[in-house]
């Protein structure tokens, strides 16, 4: 039997309870001839109800002694309630037709914005990076496939996936890209020779991107391909520097940085797909050659994008004073803004003979007795010093006793109110001269943001570090140590499993499925799959804690996608178009990765489509009366009626597209 069953309950009564407890024992104690009237207005009652407010109050605290020492307990072993973390987006800051320069410098933490969901302020971003945009505009994409030139503008456009090598990949294939300058430009022959950078946005292949192994170092990861950039001089393609290729080839998303070198003639001219007939000018031509070409799969591309850069939720303070010390123990300041992201603040205390730099760290547990430590919590942004045991003393300052602790610089923000949808970012807080500030947007939706930990979840946290110590030995660890080191709603561990064997049960071998809390887009079928990072972070932290002879992998879900197809019929006074809405949501939800299954925790990993449970479900749906058939169809394969569906072991379920069609009893042809 659980312990809390049998925990009992201190006291469970309220006023009216106690009051009524005091009736009944007024005629035990008291002869009825000297108190016989219970009424409000009698004063031996309004003394009567005193008492009983009084010990409904008392009664009130000492239920919540156990809550208290649950917490006491959580503080003892080092558990605090996680700080929100701040989500992150790619902007891209086209430049105004009326520029004159060949570039735009966007510097470091410029600062743009987007509406917020919830109705409150706009939710602000800052550029991790500076960057240079470009003024001259990506007019062309085109593959060539060895033989022939593709114009593939409009799938990058669209943000549709496109080969930008072809189908094949070959040696001296080609990703060939055209820049053009706005009609207005000055000096239309000139591009500049400077770096700039391209953001590349991948389909990412199930051997890329589906699995990554824990405890290999970074370098372990090698480009099946070799890429020669080049530009075009009008006669010859002269090569160009690739200062760095987060791309890997072009199989993984990432920023590609390029350089055109002052000794390159790069001219206007006619390439490929991009002729000339009179009507559009000619463009600078920069491609990326194949010069060894082993793709297992040829790579795929959804968008290419000048002028973008990541930027973080955040904003940033600098200068901010937040008090004066007076060399006592333990004393706190409070930052102005919160939650404080973790690893941005510094902080200097100035004693009288300078400003000195002190370390920000988490805790002052480790910190020894003469350590310039200061103990910040992000979330309420208390800033701490020591106690001359752990973390030294800071010193009085006579001289400024009130404003000698300055935060010299710390960034602020976080929470789920960043996870933007995709072209919400609409406006720049910070001017820069030639930025079309009106057309700032981001193409993607922003990621990772995540509110504060709640106590529940706390609590649920603490049950299981105690139980796993920190070390991941069973499934069990592995699975509760995984949804702790990100945004995870959900992990499996499969014992014995190895996915570049998954045929053959490979001894100390560990592999866990994680399934992010990604945000739902309405338009799309909800199928969460975690990021490359995201995968490599988890990795990180199963790697510290997994022992010395477990081999450990993280991978992807996979997903099946289905359909429900079905003939309903409607109550007579019901709305058709409302029971097929609500059918529609209910069966989604059922098939959901993350709030599906009978449970509602999340579709079991590899269970079983139960045809008799699918009905039960479009039964639930107010209005329904009865159902003249149902089929369901997993990836394209169609099912007959009365038939579970089975699906891959450990995989997931996505809806498709729905197809209801619900009428009246009077409409259904017989």
């Amino acid at each position: 039997m659980p312990l809390d069953q049998l925990a009992p309950s201190i006291d469970d009564r309220q006023f009216d309870d106690i009051l009524e407890e005091i009736k009944t024992r007024i005629a035990r104690y008291t002869p009825e001839w000297v108190w016989n009237d219970y009424n409000d207005s009698d004063p031996g009652m309004t003394l009567a109800q005193l008492v009983a407010w009084l010990s409904e109050i008392m009664i009130y605290r000492m239920n919540k002694v156990p809550d208290l020492n649950y917490i006491r307990f959580l503080e003892m072993l080092g558990i605090e309630l996680r700080a929100a973390q701040p989500a992150r987006v790619d902007v891209t800051f086209p430049i105004k037709n009326t520029v004159t320069d060949p570039f735009v410098n966007v510097n470091l933490r410029t600062q743009v914005s987007a509406p917020a969901d919830d109705g409150g302020p706009p939710v602000v971003f800052e550029t991790d990076k500076a960057i240079v945009a470009l003024t001259a505009q990506l007019q062309s994409v085109q593959a060539f496939d060895g033989f022939a030139h593709t114009d593939v503008t409009a799938d990058n456009s669209a943000m549709q996936a496109f080969a930008p090598f072809g189908d094949l990949a070959p040696v001296d294939a080609a990703f060939v890209l055209g820049f053009g300058y706005p009609p207005a430009y000055p000096t239309p022959d000139v591009f500049p020779v400077i770096a700039f950078d391209l953001m590349v946005y991948a389909v990412e292949a199930s051997s890329a991107g589906a699995m990554v192994t824990c405890g290999q170092p970074p370098s372990a990861v090698f480009a099946p391909a070799r890429l020669q950039w080049e530009a075009w001089d009008g006669a010859l393609w002269n090569r160009i520097d690739a200062l760095k290729d987060d791309t890997v080839a072009l199989t993984r998303t990432g920023v590609l940085t390029l350089r055109v070198p002052a000794t390159t003639g790069i001219k206007r001219d006619f390439v490929g797909a991009y002729e000339n007939d009179g009507t559009k000018p000619a463009l600078f031509w920069i491609r990326g050659r194949l010069t060894k070409a082993q793709y297992e799969n040829p790579p795929q591309l959804i968008h290419v994008r000048t002028n973008t850069v990541t930027a973080l939720q955040a904003q940033t303070v600098q200068g901010e004073v937040l008090g004066g010390t007076d060399g006592s123990r333990a004393q706190s300041w409070t930052f102005a803004n919160t939650p404080v992201i973790a690893g941005s603040a510094q902080v200097q205390i100035d004693d009288g003979t300078g400003a000195v730099n002190w370390n920000v760290v988490s805790d002052l547990l480790d910190s020894g007795a003469q350590a310039q430590d200061l103990a910040l919590d992000p979330t309420s942004g208390t800033l701490m010093a020591g106690d001359g045991a752990h973390g030294a003393v800071p010193v009085a300052n006579p001289n400024n006793p009130d404003a000698n602790v300055i935060a010299v610089e710390y960034r602020y923000g976080g929470g789920v109110r960043g996870n933007v949808a995709p072209a919400a970012i609409n406006a720049m807080l910070t001017a820069i001269d030639g930025i079309d500030s009106g057309n700032v947007t981001n193409a993607f939706a922003a990621a990772g943001g995540t509110d504060e930990e709640t106590l529940d979840k706390a609590k649920e946290r603490a049950r299981r570090l105690v139980r796993s110590q920190c070390r991941a030995v069973t499934l069990d660890d592995f699975e509760y140590l995984a949804m702790q080191a990100g945004d995870i709603a959900r992990a499996h561990a499969l014992a014995l499993y190895n996915p570049q064997f998954p045929t053959v049960p490979v001894p100390g071998a560990v592999s866990v499925i994680i399934v992010p809390n990604a945000k739902r887009d309405p338009n799309v079928p909800y199928a969460p799959t975690p990021s490359d990072g995201l995968m490599r972070t988890v990795c990180a932290y199963l790697d510290q804690r997994r022992l010395l002879t477990t081999e450990v992998y993280v991978v992807a879900p996979t997903y099946q996608q289905i359909v429900v197809t079905a003939e309903i019929v409607a109550k007579d006074d019901a709305d058709t178009a409302a029971v097929q809405d609500a059918v529609t949501q209910a069966l989604s939800t059922y098939f959901d990765p993350i709030l599906g299954g009978d449970d509602k925790t999340g579709w079991p990993f590899g269970g079983t489509i139960y045809y008799s449970k699918v009905y039960q479900q479009i039964f639930t749906v107010p209005g329904v009366d009865s159902i003249e058939s149902l089929t369901m169809t997993r990836d394209g394969i169609d099912f007959a009626e009365c038939t579970d569906v089975p699906i891959n072991a450990n995989g997931l379920l996505s809806s498709g597209s729905h197809q209801l069609q619900v009428l009246y009893a009077d409409e259904v042809t017989p």
